[in-house]
């Protein structure tokens, strides 16, 4: 189930940072915060989970690359890295992969059982969601947890959220039922840039989890990306005047209550159509 390629030496107090491609990673924000910590860290893989178990491969399908003039099947899947955590005292466990379609209490049951085995102290999901905010504001980031200790430490609050969840839902309570503390961070996506890597939104979990481990860790270069994807997003976005005229309704919202978090996106389908159309079309040309 968990195969364990090397394991890594004693880890001093670590913390497990989990990650999903899938339905709770609007924007690829979450997946893309692991990402790049596992690159800043320079991070080394010692465990995976075999997809076999977990996934559909007719709902989840693996990809076919040439690589060399070899022909390489990549197969969905959940793997399992280390590293130092600069400037901090512990180290980090980094789960990055894909939300399997199948079995997840055993999958959530897999990956606390290595937790525990390797000394995990503290767990914390990563998830990113759909929101009515444009994208030339912050981006908003919320935390949870159940542990009334560790929401005393962090300044988190529970969680009264009730509705479908997903594969970082289940974990997030797998953990806590297991006694290990856990917390869940999440990135509020504009809705209409939920189907493109949303770099604000990396940023905005990344600057997060570097927070909550005390780390030395510069972003500067995600800054800088960042910033340049905005600038080039407005530019889109002028070019649509239906659009803008959106977009310009949701900063006078978001403004004029600057202390409400936005809520989870149900409108504005088609004008994401539209951006995503719009995205495409430059990509291709």
């Amino acid at each position: 189930m968990v195969t364990i390629r090397t394991r890594p030496p004693k880890l001093r107090r670590p913390a497990l940072i989990a990650a999903f491609q899938g339905w709770n990673d609007a924007g690829e924000s979450a997946s893309g915060t692991v990402e790049f910590l596992a690159a800043e860290m320079d991070a080394g893989g010692f465990a995976e989970i075999d997809p076999e178990e977990f996934f559909d491969f007719q709902a989840t399908r693996p990809l076919v690359r040439n690589v060399d003039g070899e022909r390489r099947i990549d197969w969905p899947g959940n793997l399992f890295s280390w590293a130092r955590v600069p400037g901090a005292d512990r180290d980090v466990v980094l789960l990055q992969g894909t939300e399997p379609n199948l079995r997840w209490r055993t999958f959530t049951a897999a990956v606390v059982h290595l937790a525990r085995d390797i000394g995990v102290e503290l767990a914390v999901t990563l998830g990113a969601l759909q929101v009515d905010a444009p994208h030339t504001r912050e981006v908003p980031v919320t935390g949870n947890t159940n542990d009334l200790v560790l929401g005393a430490r962090l300044g988190l609050r529970p969680s009264h959220y009730e509705g479908p969840t997903g594969i970082t839902g289940i974990l997030h309570q797998a953990c806590a039922d297991a006694g290990l503390q856990s917390a869940s961070l999440w990135a509020g996506i504009p809705h209409y840039l939920a189907g493109t890597s949303y770099l604000a939104g990396t940023l905005a979990l990344v600057e997060a989890v570097v927070g909550l481990l005390d780390a030395d860790v510069s972003v500067a270069p995600l800054v800088k990306e960042a910033a340049s994807q905005r600038e080039e997003l407005s530019e889109l976005v002028a070019q649509d005047a239906d659009l803008a005229e959106y977009v310009s309704e949701l900063e006078a919202r978001m403004d004029a209550a600057p202390d409400e978090l936005p809520q989870p996106s149900v409108s504005g389908d088609e004008l994401a159509a539209d951006f995503e159309r719009y995205l495409r079309d430059r990509d291709e040309g």
